[in-house]
């Protein structure tokens, strides 16, 4: 599932993200890589979501959270 359909208030783990190098990087440079957890901490009305990565919170747009992909962490 996409990270923009997680529910607010639970985990995820980062599945692979398809975004422009430059995205890609500096989620990176965050500490948002495939493997890592998400926990999404809020959600706008306008789509973008507040996350919470290796414990610092950052805000991202719908249309990055629409091209990571994640899944639950009962499935690991």
């Amino acid at each position: 599932m996409k990270l923009i359909e997680g529910e607010t208030g639970k985990s995820y783990i980062v599945e692979s993200m398809e975004l422009p190098v430059q995205t890609g990087r500096r989620l990176e440079a965050l500490g948002m890589t495939e493997g890592t957890q998400v926990t999404v901490m809020n959600r706008k009305k306008r789509g973008a979501l507040i996350i919470k990565v290796r414990g610092t919170r950052f805000a991202i747009g719908k249309s990055i959270g629409e091209n990571i992909e994640i899944r639950g962490e009962e499935q690991l």
